[in-house]
């Protein structure tokens, strides 16, 4: 698969599909950038001299895929990331795990400190001493050959927050072995997608939807069937796919 695959294009955003596997952002290991390869898509498409204003909003974990947006301009970046403050997107993330979630359906709540050495999170059910506390909305949306499709809502945005929620009702998600899954996937990535975006464009103030393909292998594409549109069902403009 490609690195990414664009959903949303205008002058102040732009958005894409990720494959798992690729940072967004540079860390210690010095592994090319979602980031690197779209400024130089857009310095090519648009013949830009010089350098590309370029910056994610949000950040997505390595072996996760799907949305990812990212500011073409300071003027988006500021409002955007005014938008993830106050929780006006929605985000919503397709998770499989082999065991399934009980209850049904509902809202984890907890407090969540990461370690920054060793790159992992823990989650507290009580206040912890400088653990930030997390909140998500999920529900079973069906079965598949021994595997539960989950989707996820977070009103937080806490590093690994789905990951070690979900993995904290004993309910690690598949290929997740930082966070008690037994075995990896063969591609060293995890089944979490983020699926779905809803907000109001920072500029141009009309509603964006957009909905990211699942990842081409036939895993997780027998998992579609179970997908509840909700949104096209609601008066809204566009819905970019």
């Amino acid at each position: 698969m490609k690195d990414y695959h664009i959903v949303y294009e205008d002058n102040h955003l732009l958005i894409v599909n990720k494959r798992a596997g690729i940072l967004v952002q540079g860390d210690s290991t010095g592994d090319v950038t979602l980031t690197d390869v779209l400024k130089d898509y857009i310095k090519e498409k648009y013949q830009k001299p010089g350098a590309v204003f370029l910056h994610p909003v949000h950040r997505l974990d390595r072996p996760v895929s799907g949305l990812v947006i990212f500011a073409r301009t300071s003027k988006a970046l500021e409002r955007m990331m005014e938008m993830f403050r106050k929780r006006d997107i929605q985000k919503t993330y397709w998770a499989v795990t082999r065991k399934k979630p009980y209850p049904e359906k509902g809202k984890l709540t907890h407090w969540l400190l990461k370690n920054e050495a060793k790159n992992t999170t823990t989650a507290y059910d009580y206040p912890e001493h400088k653990a930030l506390k997390a909140e998500l909305n999920y529900k079973i949306l069906g079965k598949i050959n021994l595997h539960y499709l989950v989707e996820v809502e977070p009103i937080t945005g806490r590093p690994h927050q789905i990951r070690v929620q979900l993995a904290s009702l004993n309910c690690p998600i598949r290929g997740d072995i930082k966070y008690g899954y037994d075995k990896p996937n063969v591609d060293a990535s995890i089944n979490l997608h983020a699926r779905r975006l809803y907000f109001i464009h920072p500029i141009k103030k009309t509603p964006i939807i957009c909905k990211a393909s699942v990842p081409e292998n036939p895993f997780w594409e027998e998992f579609l069937e179970l997908d509840n549109d909700e949104f096209k069902m609601k008066n809204l403009d566009h819905l970019y796919e």
